[in-house]
This record gives structure tokens, sequence and C-alpha cells, in this order.
């Protein structure tokens, strides 16, 4: 078996070798389709159907994807994806490259598989369409769902008509009956339908099936001549209608393993006639049996429980099934692999009697022989050569199975120059049929009929054999028959009767005495070949013995029932007992005529022999069949002539009867049309005077309406105004209303406004206050710390003025320091307090591009959706923005640290001033030590000048110190010093307390204009 993987192929050949299908399970090839992304998987066919040919069919997976394979040409084509799955597919429409495919959103669509385009799309279902059935002339099609059945006119793709069903009863299937303008639809009640396509008229129904039978109808299939009906669901058993008759007339029980029935489809062969014997059962197992339903026998089955069956399709000409298997691939088998062990031919039964190489045979000298199913018989002396035929004979009674098989000498290529002007084998093909292709006399023989009659119900089932058969024994057992034709044979009938006369002259005599001749008791057992006298086993025995003896046996037996028969004819006396004897059975042994028959054929003298007048045995020649034209020629032309001239004049008297009957029809038609225009035309009148007065009437009825429509009006016209007043007056009044309340609704809200306004100022002053008050206490606070520290200061300058000079100096130097402390404070404060600023500026501008990038954010969500080229326009403007911004704030921060720089050599310029002052008092309390010291050993007045020198000298000492050397040198008591020192300190904190306000606000405005001048930048 084949494997053939279409993977991402578009194209390509579906075998790369030649098929060899085993007759075991008969698969031409398995199809899958799997992808090759990075999780590879396979994808499922879901349906598949055959064209009209059968040699091309169309398959389509759960993705949408349609394959068209061509078992012909042997190649495979992607014609369509769909981009969902195919729920039901046709192929057999009218035009042949177009086809139907109905998908899982529960439209139609029809594509062309040669342009790959679509050529329609069709929309009507509410639910999945599990059925598309196209009509024989491919012209209009019905689609199937479970609520609905359409109607379709493929020409013009529009929907005709509409299948409305109850809800509770649902649909089973909608189809066509093949070959037929009837439409089939079964529903789910068990009820089936048949309806005229163009009137959908209700032709008959089914009776409904027995009620000992439990079985539901889901699955259905119907011969191709349209008679038959089978019919299956959950049940083990099967159903058989006949539709023509409208009866239920067998029931098939399958095997207890089978519990429901899935698919059901006839299978199609060619010399049926459309009246298909073989059907294809799909059971849950997965497996589909093909069964004889005739002989209810099991032919073949395909598929297995490991790899089982979801459908299948037989193609129009009963050669491939497409089966789609449980794992979702496609398989495609040989019908003729699956039938070929059927078709075998038997064993070699048949003994065969072969010449010895002499040259004058006796009877003594021949011997058998067994070769492969061809039959060997002595030859006439004059002929040095063995004859073989084929002799079929089952010994173990199974012939009807063997009986229609092909034998190996059997090739179909034989009758196609019979059958040239078909084309392929008719489907209608029968074996008279082809015995006048064959041979023209062959149409004109009354009895062709009887004789083949006997072959063809032997060969029912295989009519090429039964052909062959007829054939071979009209070439050897009725030679000479056509010679005197139309008449009987007169000379075989008189070798019969000098044969007669030869063993039997008293019976020959009374024959002639009650004037019966040879046609009366020869020739009816010669054109029905013993087939009315003998049973079946009696008639196969007999030919048996027929053919595999001379054509003279044919003749012997016909003298020999007669002479075997000799004592009941001796009695007949009338003609009609005669008649009625050789047409009928009678009570005699069959063995003894043929014993018979053989001792006339051993005793009866040469020159009467049939033998001396009768060729020996020809078979069929191989390749094409031999010419029969063995028969007065002219004759059957005359007849042909003769027929083909009535039929001509029946033609012409046909087409002259229905031209008067169409000229009497339009006669009878212009007739009726003139007396309803007459009529038409009296009515007319009639109905125009009646007019004419209802017109009058109405007019008088229309002036008093109008009379009285004017006096409403003037009614209508005085209430309209009265209400438009009132309406206006209750307008104003609404107006004025809502005039009013919006100007309350003003007052309310200015009032409100002023109050906030109010609460606001009161806030604020509250506020004012409290800071004053905080000042206040911190003043306060100030000063009561500076009194408690001065008072302090001031008594133990006053207890140790005197005494402890060093120690006033200490404390004044302590004094002096807790005033650098103070202002060093004040210096970290202003610098805190900078740093602070600085951290809330930073945080501010941190705080203003957060909310700048958020704005930008929203600006930009808002006009992504305009255009991205503006958007784009918009980023690079916004980074040049930044990139501004990040140079003004590179700048402003390259000035915050120049300042820095500034602020930082200021602080030590003033730390190397403090190191000055700080060395200059230390030189200041050295000179006064020593003048202390000094002022121990000499007068006051001395060491007053000495001071007044040394301030003189040192002009240049700071003013700090030169205060303090004032103060040191006034009275305590008197207290002014304190009072002036106090008075700077007040005027140092409220310097300080208004440059830290002022910084405050510059910051803060410059805080401002930077975010207005960003906010401007990023509009």
């Amino acid at each position: 078996m084949q494997s053939t993987d279409l993977g991402n192929k578009e194209s390509g050949k579906i075998w790369h070798r030649k098929p060899s299908p085993a007759s075991r399970d008969g698969v031409i090839v398995n199809i899958i389709h799997s992808t090759s992304d990075y999780h590879p998987k396979v994808l499922r066919f879901l349906s598949v159907a055959f064209n009209g040919s059968g040699d091309c069919l169309i398959a389509g997976d759960h993705q949408g994807n349609i394959y068209v394979f061509d078992l012909y040409a042997n190649r495979f084509n992607l014609v369509q994806r769909t981009a969902q799955a195919c729920t039901a597919l046709a192929f057999n429409l009218r035009r042949k490259s177009e086809f139907l495919v109905a998908l899982a959103d529960y439209s139609i669509k029809c594509f062309d598989t040669v342009t790959k385009e679509l050529v329609s799309w069709m929309r009507g279902h509410d639910s999945s369409i599990f059925s598309i059935s196209v009509h024989a002339s491919g012209r209009y099609a019905i689609t199937t769902s479970s609520d609905t059945a359409q109607l379709w006119d493929l020409d013009t793709f529009q929907r005709k008509r509409k299948l409305n069903i109850r809800q509770s009863v649902g649909i089973q299937k909608v189809f066509f009956l093949p070959l037929s303008n009837t439409i089939l639809s079964c529903f789910k009640d068990n009820s089936i339908f048949a309806w005229e396509c163009d009137t959908l008229f209700c032709k008959y129904q089914l009776p409904a099936p027995p009620e000992s039978s439990s079985i539901i109808y889901k699955v259905f299939a119907v011969t191709r001549d349209g008679r038959i009906l089978a019919a299956g669901g959950k049940s083990n058993h099967l159903h058989l209608w006949s539709l023509e008759a409208t009866r239920l007339f067998r029931i098939i029980q399958m095997p207890t393993k089978i519990r429901a029935i899935r698919h059901l489809e006839f299978l199609p062969d060619s010399f049926d006639a459309g009246s298909n014997q073989v059907l294809g059962i799909l059971s849950q197992d997965g497996i589909m049996r093909f069964v004889n339903i005739q002989t209810c026998k099991l032919l073949f089955e395909i598929g297995s429980l490991d790899e089982g069956i979801s459908s299948s399709v037989i193609s129009p000409h009963g050669r491939y099934i497409a089966s789609i298997m449980e794992n979702g691939s496609l398989n495609i088998y040989s019908v003729q692999a699956l039938t070929q062990e059927i078709n075998k031919p038997p064993p070699p039964l048949v003994k065969v009697i072969e010449d010895l190489p002499k040259n004058i045979p006796t009877a003594g000298d021949v011997k058998m022989k067994m070769t492969s199913g061809r039959v060997l018989r002595p030859a006439r002396c004059k002929e040095h050569k063995t004859q073989t035929r084929i002799i079929k004979q089952d010994l173990t009674g199974n012939l009807e199975n063997k009986e229609n098989e092909l034998s190996d000498g059997l090739n179909k290529k034989r009758l196609q120059i019979l059958l040239k002007g078909y084309g392929e084998y008719p489907t209608k093909y029968r074996t008279l049929s082809a015995l006048a292709h064959w041979s023209s006399i062959f149409s004109d023989t009354p009895y062709l009929p009887l004789l083949a009659f006997p072959f063809v119900k032997l060969f029912q089932n295989n009519q090429l054999i039964c052909f062959e058969v007829v054939a071979t024994l009209i070439i050897n057992w009725c030679q000479h028959w056509f010679e005197y034709f139309p008449n009987p044979p007169i000379n075989i009938l008189s070798m019969i009767e000098n044969v007669l006369a030869f063993c039997d002259k008293q019976l020959l005599q009374h024959f002639i005495d009650h004037d019966i001749t040879s046609q009366l008791y020869a020739w009816p057992l010669l054109e029905t070949v013993f087939s009315e006298v003998l049973t079946r086993e009696e008639w196969l025995k007999l030919f048996d013995n027929v053919f595999s003896n001379q054509p003279s046996f044919l003749l012997m037996t016909v003298v020999a029932y007669s002479t075997c028969s000799r004592a009941p004819l001796l009695n007949c006396t009338l003609k009609d007992d005669f008649t009625y004897f050789f047409h009928h059975r009678n009570n005699l042994d069959i063995n003894v005529v043929i014993r018979e028959a053989y001792h006339l054929m051993e005793t009866t003298p040469a020159d009467i022999h049939p033998d001396s007048m009768l060729d020996a045995f020809v078979a069929l020649t191989k390749g094409q069949y031999p010419v029969f034209n063995q028969y007065p020629k002219f004759v059957v032309d005359f007849q042909r002539q003769e027929r083909e001239r009535i039929r001509n004049d029946e033609l012409d008297y046909l087409r002259e009867r229905q031209t008067v009957e169409n000229m009497q029809a339009e006669v009878d038609q212009q007739r009726l049309e003139d007396e309803a225009w007459y009529q038409k035309q009296e009515e007319l009148r009639k109905a125009e005077e009646a007019r004419r007065e209802m017109l009058l009437h109405e007019e008088e009825k229309m002036v008093q309406q109008r009379q009285r429509l004017a006096a409403v009006k003037r009614e209508l016209k005085m209430k309209e105004i009265h209400l438009q007043d009132a309406a206006r007056r209750h307008f104003l009044k609404l107006q004025q209303a809502q005039h009013e309340m919006e100007l309350r609704r003003l007052d309310d809200e200015i009032e409100r406004k002023v109050q906030m306004r109010d609460r606001e100022i009161a806030t604020t002053a509250r506020d004012l206050e409290m800071r004053q008050l905080e000042l206040e206490s911190q003043k306060r606070l100030y000063e009561k710390n500076y009194t408690r520290n001065q008072e302090v200061f001031a008594k133990e300058f006053r207890e140790d003025a005197d005494a402890y000079r060093q120690k006033v100096d200490f404390e004044e130097h302590m004094f002096h320091k807790m005033i650098e402390t103070d202002q060093t404070q004040t210096e970290n404060a202003k610098k805190v307090i900078e740093e602070k600023l600085a951290k809330a500026e930073q945080a501010c501008l941190n705080t203003d591009w957060k909310i700048q990038a958020l704005h930008k954010q929203k600006c930009d969500d808002l006009q992504r959706n305009e255009s991205y080229q503006e958007m784009t326009k918009l980023l690079r403007k916004n980074r040049r923005k930044e990139v501004e911004l990040l140079n003004a704030m590179m700048e402003e921060e390259a000035k915050k640290w120049k300042e820095a720089e500034e602020k930082e050599f200021h602080l030590r310029a003033e730390k190397k001033a403090s190191s000055l002052s700080d060395t200059s008092r230390n030189w200041f309390l050295k000179q006064e030590l020593s003048a202390a010291l000094e002022h121990a050993e000499r007068p006051f007045s001395k060491a007053e000048d000495s001071c007044l020198q040394r301030e003189q000298k040192a002009p240049g000492s700071l003013a700090r110190t030169s205060q303090l050397t004032d103060i040191s040198g006034v009275d305590p008591s008197t207290g002014l010093p304190l009072r002036r020192s106090t008075a700077e300190w007040h005027g140092k904190k409220e310097n300080l307390l208004k440059k830290v306000r002022d910084l405050r606000q510059r910051l803060t405005a410059q805080a401002q204009n930077r975010h207005l001048s960003q906010s401007l930048l990023a509009m």
C-alpha cells in the first residue's frame, strides 16, 4: 500500500509507482495531509465526492483546504482554501469544472477547479449543512440541514423552494432519485415522501414500517434505476423498499455484532442496467461490508477495527471507493482488486479427451488428460487437430457463485468494437442488444429471446459471459439455422426427420398421418433449447453433454427426446396435444434421453448423419468477435428497409397528426381567447357604467362632505387659535419661571462665593495672626533668654568687675563667642533653608516634568489614532524641547553650583576674618594683661596714657574688639553698652527674617515662571 503526504504542496503526483492493490485490502493509495509547522499535526479530511465520470474526486479537510485528485492522470491540485471546515461536497454539476461546498458558517459556495475562482455564494441555512444532492441534469441542487431543506437553481444560483417543517419533526435526508425527476424526503419520524421536482406535487408516501421493527431510519441509499430504497439506522436490521410498488419487500438482518448502520451505498455495475445488487453497509465498528441483497451473501469488506472508516463514497462507474478513515486520512480502494477472488475462475474440474497422433483414430485408442480449464474432443477424421472449449461445472453445488465469473480467456476489450458508438460500456446493457449489435439479423429474429433465455437466467449477474456463450452456441450448434430466414431452418429440420426415419419409422409415420411436421415436434425444442420441457437441473445436465460433443449432438438430442417419448406421442391424435407436449414439461428421464442421443450419434449412417453437413466446433476468436453473415442478407436488408420505411411513415403521420392537433389547439385557443375577449369587453362596459353611476353618487357625497369639512375646519381653526394663545401664555409663564430660577441660582452662587471668600479671608487672617503670635512668642522667648543671660552676666560683672578683671574679660570673650556662634547658626540655618528651598524647587521641577510627561503621553494617546506621522513630528519636537529643557536645567545647576562655590568662598573669608579677629583679640588680651600688671606698679594716669597710646597705635583693630574695649572701659552700673548690643541684635534678626522672606518669594516666583514656560513649550 502506497502512502502520500500532501504536506504544503499545492500539486503533485498521487502515487510515485504503478499501484498494485492487494486483493486482501484493495487499497490503491493512502492520502494524508500533515503540516510542517513547529508542532506538526495531521489535518483531517471531512468530505469527499466523485465527479460524473468517476475518475476524479474532490476532498476537503477541517481547515478548508480543498484538493482535486485526478486518478486517471495521477495528479492532485489544491483548488481552494476556504479557511473553514467543509461539511458537504458535490462535484457532479452540469459544468464539469465546478463544484459545490457547504461550509461551517452555514453557507454554500460554488468554485471552479480550473480558474480556482469563486463562482457564486449562497446563503439561507441556519444550521450546519450535511448533505448536497444534485439533479441528474446538474441544473438543480438540494441542500439539507437538520431543520430545513432548500432547492437551488444552479444556473442562476437562486433559491427556488424551501422545505419548512414543524419543530418537533426533524429532517434525516432530502435527495434526488438517480436518473429521475423525483425528490425523496426522509424525516426523523420514519415518514418518507416522494415529490415531483418541477411542481413539488406529492407523488406518493411510503407506508409506515411494521410495528415489530423498532428501527429509526437514519441512512438511505437508492439503486441507480430508482426502484429500490435501502434504509437503516441504530439496529442490525436493513429494510428494502420497492419504490414502484411502495411497499417493504425485504428485511435483511445483519450479524449480531453490528448494532448500528452509519452509511449505505450501492455498488454500481456496468452490466446490471442500474438494478444494483451489491450494497455497501458501514457499521458502528468502522467496517464497510458489501453484500448481495438478493442472495444475502457477504462478498467482501473494507476497513478494520484498528483502521476504521468514517464515511465512504463509491464512484459512478463502480471502479473506486474513496473512504475517509477515523484517523482523518483518505483511502482509495480498487473494486476490481477487492472482487478478484470473487471473479476468479473455478479450478480445472473437466476432463479433456485428446486424439492420438494417428491418421485414423479409433474409439478404443482415446485417452483422458487433465488440462487447465479447456476441454479437448476428438475431431472428425478429416481434421488432424484437437479442438478445445471450456465446460463449467460445479460438483459441489455452488454453481450460482461460479457461473458468472470471468475466465482467463475472456477480455472486456472484445466488446469495444461492438459498443463503438457508446464510448464506454452502457449501463443498460443486455445480451439481446449485444447480439443485435454483433449481427443485424438478430434484431429481427423472433425466437432469439427464447434461445437466450436459459443462458440469461444462468448468467444473470455477468452479461458478458452470457453473450459469449450464446454467440458460441449460435456459431457452432446453430449452424445453417438462418439460411431460410425468416422461416425455420428447413435443412436442419430435414436432417432431424431423416434421423427419425432411420431410428423410428413408426413414430415418423404417426406424425405424417396426423399432419405433424418437424416444425411442430422438432423446432420448438430447438428454438427454446429444451428450456420449456426441462427443469434447471435437467437442462444443465443436458447441456453439459451438448457442449462436450459435436454440434450434431443437439440434433440427435431432439430425435432422442421424441423416440424416448414415443409411447405418449403415439397415443396423441390431436394437433393441440402434440403442440402442448412439445411446449411443456413431461415425465421423462433426461439420462435416458442422453444415452439415446449417444446411441444415435454412434449408429446413424454417415450419409444421413448431421456431422457430414455441420462443421466442427470453432471457438470465438481472440481480440475481436468473428463476423456472422450466414443468413440471406437481402431478406434482412429488405426487412430493415421496410421497418425503416414504416417507421418514417409513422413519424410523418405522427408529425402531421401533431401539426393538425397543434393547429386545432391553436384554433380552439384562438376561439376561446376571442370569446374571453368579447366577454371581458362586455364585463368592462358594464363595469364602466356601474363606475359612472358610482362616481356621480360619490361626487354628490363628496360635495356634502366638503361642506361639512369646511365647517369642521373653521371650528378647528378657532380651537387652534385659542390653543396657540394658551400655549403662548403658558410658555411665557414657564420662561419667566426659568429666568427667576436662574436668577435665584446666580444669587445663591454669588452668595456662596462671597461666603467662601470671607471664609478664606478669615482663615488667612487667622493664619497671619497665628503667625504673628508665633513670631511674637519667638521674639519674646529670644528676649527672655537674652535678658536672663544679660542679667546673669550683669550680676556677675558687677560682683567681679573690680576683683576679677580677668574673669570679666573671659566672660566677654565667651559673650562674643556666643554671638559668633549665633551668627554661625544663622548662617547654617540660612544654608539649610536654601538647601531645602533648592530641594523643593528641584522637586517642583521633577513634578512638573512628570506632569509634562504624563500630559505628553495623554496627548500622544489621543493623537496616535489620528495620524502616526503627526505623532512622529510631535515626538521630534518634544525631543528638541526636552533637550532645551535639559540644557536649561544644566545651566541652572551650573549657576547653583557656582553660587554654592561663591558662598563657600564667602564662608572661608568669614572664617579667615574670624581667625584674624581671634588673633587680634588674643593679642589685645595679652596687651591688657600686661597693662594690668603695669597698672599695679604705676599710677592710674600713666596707665591711662599708655592705653590711649595703644589705642592710637592699633587703629586697624576690628570694630567689635573696639566696642568690647569701650564696653570694658565703661562703668558697668550704667548699663548703656548692653542696651546698644540688644538693639543691634534685634536689628540683625529682623534683617535675617526679611532676607529669608525675600528669598522664599524669589524662589517661588522663579518656579512659577519656569513651570509656565515649560507648559508653553509643551503646547
